[in-house]
């Protein structure tokens, strides 16, 4: 029988793209003897297709329990609710998980949900704060935070100097928000990650230092920075866990035979695969221009349409689209996916987690970021990891046909390529090295659960 020397109380915001990195690093942790609770909200258990079952799960309440922030007028008006509501059930939870005799002695929680803070400190527990998004985009966020940088930028074309950053970037490379009275509270929560982060005991942060180090040593100094990335299943890095083939949580329903059995027809490296994550909607018309760019680049291509996006495809798309050149799913097993030897090439909104599986199992990008952290992601994939290249948008906001078409056979086609398809095999084997044993995040996983460890649970 395994003995617990310490139970983690894990707070993710509650959306896929946040619970995933905090439910690997969760798997991390429970190989190493530490007990796991995952809280989340009753509202986004609701709407699970698969559940993990290596991982005991609570639900919490938001405040919105039949539709969570779908269910809330703003996006704001959520945040309000969660932060009032979600604190008194944390309590309640962290109280019954005490009563039950396997007290909680940690909570690492999302900083989307600062409040989360003084709960652990009411209770004596140590607080971790667990950042989704790459260091550089935390840091951007830090100095919004500090009235050092504005978003969105006054104009279009200026550079932004951010400290800790070699150059300067563009102003289309900064997490960009519509401008709105609502996008503007958004960017204050965005700041207010850090209104409280003087007070954690660790900042945890989903990335690795060989990937980042220049802006991690400059946070470093600010706060107490450890990274324990990549957050993917282990059996596509060091496979040290051998029962972690897949995040084990997914919100839709994937075509994983469909997906396969047509990759396993296709060529080594010829497939594009196409996917916008589980969020972004596209408009009609750049729906359009992507089918043809895809059509005409004359690559086999596998692309993710979300069913609610279908009716934005071209009129008789699908029914000209011999099953030879491509196939188009309403879901798909990403990791699977990017894998398979056929892939060549990732078409991405370059969201961080899209962004990371593609680094962790070396398949180049071709970027189409569309909004919050994606155009700084994509500025790294092109000019600091030299791993892909940026479909350029027109003066409308919408990258066209052409430039699709280029940027896919510049990748797989032309002798740029040769050094971008290079450039990814070398992050491959650099992300796999930082997680195997004494890799730099493997050390900082080992040094935070030492650290539990001497902490018993009051």
């Amino acid at each position: 029988m395994t003995t617990h020397k310490a139970h983690c109380l894990i707070l993710p915001f509650p959306g896929q793209g946040h619970i995933n990195p905090m439910l690997q690093f969760s798997k991390r942790l429970q190989s190493k003897r530490v007990k796991i609770t995952i809280a989340t909200t009753k509202s986004f258990l609701k709407t699970m297709q698969e559940l993990p079952t290596s991982v005991s799960i609570e639900a919490i309440s938001d405040g919105y329990d039949d539709g969570g922030f779908h269910q809330a007028e703003t996006f704001v008006a959520y945040i309000t609710r969660f932060k009032e509501v979600g604190s008194d059930t944390l309590c309640h939870l962290i109280q019954k998980l005490a009563n039950s005799g396997c007290p909680v002695n940690c909570i690492v929680y999302d900083p989307f949900l600062p409040w989360a803070v003084e709960v652990a400190k009411n209770f004596g527990l140590i607080s971790a704060a667990f950042f989704t998004q790459n260091c550089a985009v935390d840091n951007i966020y830090y100095h919004v935070h500090k009235g050092v940088i504005k978003l969105p930028p006054t104009q279009n074309d200026e550079e932004i100097l951010i400290p800790g950053f070699s150059s300067s970037i563009d102003a289309s490379d900064v997490p960009s928000f519509v401008i709105s009275p609502e996008a503007e509270r958004i960017i204050e929560m965005l700041g207010n990650q850090f209104s409280n982060l003087d007070k954690v005991d660790w900042v945890l942060i989903n990335s690795f230092y060989e990937l980042e180090k220049e802006v991690i040593d400059y946070m470093s100094k600010i706060y107490p920075i450890k990274t324990i990335g990549p957050t993917i299943p282990s059996m596509y890095l060091d496979k040290r866990l051998h029962e972690d083939k897949e995040y084990g949580l997914s919100v839709f329903k994937p075509m994983t035979n469909e997906c396969l059995n047509w990759l396993n027809h296709q060529p080594i490296n010829s497939v594009v695969y196409v996917s916008f994550g589980s969020i972004t909607n596209l408009e009609a018309e750049q729906m359009e221009e992507l089918a043809w760019g895809l059509k005409n680049s004359n690559n086999n291509f596998l692309w993710v349409v979300r069913s609610t996006e279908e009716s934005k495809l071209p009129k008789n798309f699908l029914e000209e689209l011999t099953i030879e050149k491509g196939l188009v799913v309403s879901w798909c097993p990403q990791l699977q996916v990017l894998e398979h030897e056929s892939i060549e090439c990732f078409l991405t909104h370059c969201g961080w987690n899209s962004t990371l599986e593609a680094i962790c199992l070396g398949v180049p990008m071709v970027t189409m970021p569309q909004w919050s952290d994606q155009p700084t992601n994509a500025k790294l994939v092109k000019d600091v990891w030299e791993m892909g290249v940026k479909a350029k948008q027109d003066e409308k906001g919408i990258v066209r046909r052409e430039v699709i078409e280029e940027c896919i056979k510049l990748v797989m086609e032309e002798e740029k390529g040769k050094l971008i398809r290079e450039n990814a095999k070398k992050w491959k084997e650099m992300a796999r090295n930082a997680v195997d044993e004494g890799g730099s995040s493997d050390k900082n996983i080992e040094e935070f659960v030492s650290k539990l460890m001497t902490i018993s649970p009051k």
